[in-house]
């Protein structure tokens, strides 16, 4: 999400965490960049798929200042290219059912992408797997097997609202993985 007031953004609904110990890396500075998708990696049972990118620019968009559980957070010095603003949705209002995800697989821009919310976890303590969700769109699945690294942060749509945005992949069954609810990530907007 991005709050045109503040500039304050946050990504990928989950921390970035170190490889050996699985425990969330501090952030002592980060800059935001642009990026460009030049290939997918389909994914399949045991292997998950993903999304290959290289910087579209040296000069930063934005800046980093905080990982944790949630996500990515920071701010944006200019208004994100194709922005349209979407009413948010509260987790109490998320259902079970149709939704959608949002994600950029190419130089085309973003799509929307049908996907199913078939369980929903509102303990208090659950901080990012929030909802387990499956894609259903044929041209998703015909492009990425499902849900890839990379397509983090996409956002979850129900009922013309943001619910929240995808976060993990299940390894053994790409078509499938979690969500957060975006509550949960504007408890870190500051």
């Amino acid at each position: 999400y991005y709050d045109e007031k503040t500039g304050g953004f946050a990504g990928l609904g989950h921390g970035i965490c170190d490889i050996d110990t699985g425990k969330i890396m501090p952030l002592n500075s980060g800059e935001v960049c642009e990026v460009k998708i030049n290939s997918i990696m389909k994914g399949q049972a045991g292997t998950p798929g993903e999304l290959r990118g290289a910087f579209a620019s040296n000069r930063p968009s934005g800046e980093l200042v905080l990982n944790n559980e949630a996500g990515l957070f920071g701010t944006i010095n200019h208004r994100p290219n194709q922005l349209s603003r979407v009413p948010l949705a509260l987790k109490q209002d998320v259902q079970t059912g149709k939704a959608t995800i949002l994600c950029t697989l190419d130089d085309t821009g973003i799509h929307e992408y049908e996907i199913t919310i078939d369980r929903i976890d509102l303990n208090p303590k659950t901080m990012t797997k929030n909802m387990m969700i499956t894609v259903t769109d044929p041209a998703l699945l015909q492009k990425t097997g499902g849900i890839v690294q990379g397509m983090s942060g996409s956002p979850i749509l129900q009922d013309g609202k943001v619910v929240g945005a995808v976060t993990h992949v299940f390894v053994n069954d790409p078509s499938r993985g979690y969500g957060v609810f975006i509550d949960n990530m504007l408890d870190n907007l500051s």
